[in-house]
């Protein structure tokens, strides 16, 4: 980070310098938004059961990429925005290399345990004939790839942790442009391209992110932040440095990922029509992550960069005022699917089924998407400030009651509509204790 960005980002106003900071990631979000909205498409082409393994699949997914981006990646841009903060710039490039290391580890171990025990994971979900079929079919290809998402994600947060939000958002956009058509291509089977099926969504996630890798890769390697031979000599002081932030959210990742896994076995226990309109309508909340996560990933860097100059309270200042913005964007969005819930479902699927339960999801659980966006975003600024115990607990507190509920439910017999109930509710507490917790908290490096 050059001299003058840190000071931008030190002195400069905080909602010009945040729009700055996270208009590259807005735009992206738009690319992705496009890329969930398509490869949900193509895939409701083949049917509810491919739908429904979709929704089994999903919370692994989320699981790669919250740990992967959100979790270890912003341990990693939270380090290097407090390194470069504080002038060194050799311990930036440490924390580079270290950083690669472990995002090589964190894609092998996906590969590993996903192609070893995903069938068995699937089945506990409530996956069973043709949809835990088109489960193990997706899982299988996409998680054979997750070296490549781990390193995309890594080398985005590492230009993040610079103040660089431009870079990464233009690879991944690119990334996002292949991964559309290919994916309609390769699941569809369009021109010469053969007819995959669900393996073909698969397989172009995996492609888009590995151009990503070689984009970003390519910027990293030109810029100053190039490892040398010298910064390879692995230390844990410097893996510490990446998991004091990244190892506790981590933690927190799995328990959101656990929450989802759990939460998705509940609905499957009411069938495969109810299980594929709850992954439609869930898909509506990874689709807000891409936006709340622009606001967050600038929210890290402008926190970290303060809180390592010694100025936590302006830290403090730039955390609510990134909140409140994303929290309007929830609201907004939140809203509009509540009030209108079809003219989401319908994007996907016109199985009436499919159609009733996803309009029932969005009914309840969408008006307190604001708390979602309030909760994500306090969640990243405290990445930035190297304060993660508190907002971890929020996230337990969730597991905790969605457990204790939502097994209430189903051994009550209860309808659907108060395992969605539950949902609603664990949103709720996950946003209010991490807003209680941030305000309690003392932000100094």
């Amino acid at each position: 980070m050059s001299t003058a960005r840190a000071q931008r980002l030190l002195e400069g106003r905080i909602l010009p310098t945040l729009a700055r900071l996270a208009a590259p990631g807005a735009l992206l979000a738009l690319f992705q938004t496009a890329v969930s909205i398509a490869d949900t498409y193509f895939v409701g082409r083949l049917g509810t059961a491919a739908l429904a393994g979709l929704a089994l699949v999903f919370p692994l997914v989320m699981l790669l990429q919250m740990l992967s981006a959100g979790a270890m990646g912003g341990g990693v841009s939270s380090a290097l925005a407090r390194a470069l903060g504080a002038g060194r710039e050799d311990a930036a490039k440490c924390i580079v290399a270290h950083a690669l290391v472990i995002a090589l580890g964190g894609g092998l171990a996906f590969t590993l345990l996903l192609l070893g025990f995903g069938d068995a994971l699937y089945g506990l979900l409530g996956g069973e004939g043709a949809a835990l079929a088109q489960a193990l079919e997706y899982s299988h290809v996409l998680f054979a790839g997750a070296v490549a998402v781990w390193l995309a994600n890594t080398l985005a947060s590492v230009l993040r942790g610079s103040g660089n939000t431009l870079a990464p958002a233009v690879a991944l956009a690119a990334a996002a442009l292949v991964q559309i058509p290919l994916s309609g291509a390769l699941t569809l089977g369009w021109g010469p391209l053969p007819r995959l099926g669900i393996a073909g969504a698969a397989l172009a996630y995996v492609t888009a992110f590995l151009v990503a890798s070689l984009i970003m890769g390519a910027s990293v390697w030109r810029g100053g932040l190039r490892p040398q031979r010298a910064h390879w000599h692995l230390e844990w002081r410097v893996f510490r440095e990446i998991l004091r932030v990244g190892a506790a959210s981590s933690l927190g990742a799995l328990q959101t990922v656990l929450t989802a896994v759990v939460l998705t076995g509940f609905v499957g226990s009411f069938g495969t029509a109810a299980l594929a309109g709850y992954g439609v309508g869930v898909r509506l909340e990874l689709l807000q992550i891409p936006l709340v996560f622009a606001i967050g990933q600038a929210l890290v860097v402008m926190v970290g960069t303060n809180v390592g100059a010694g100025r936590g309270a302006h830290a403090k200042r730039i955390a609510w005022t990134g909140t409140a913005v994303a929290a309007g964007i929830s609201l907004a969005i939140g809203f509009a699917v509540a009030v209108f819930p079809g003219a989401w479902i319908r994007i996907f699927s016109d199985d009436a089924a499919v159609l009733a339960t996803g309009s029932q999801y969005l009914r309840i659980v969408a008006p307190f998407y604001v708390l979602f966006g309030a909760g994500m975003a306090l969640y990243f600024a405290s990445q930035g400030a190297g304060r993660m115990l508190l907002p971890v607990l929020a996230g337990t507190v969730r597991l905790v009651f969605v457990l204790a509920a939502g097994a209430l439910v189903v051994a009550l017999d209860g309808p659907l509509a108060a395992v969605f109930a539950v949902i609603a509710g664990g949103i709720v507490l996950f946003g209010g204790l991490i807003i209680a917790a941030v305000r309690a908290g003392r932000w100094e490096s």
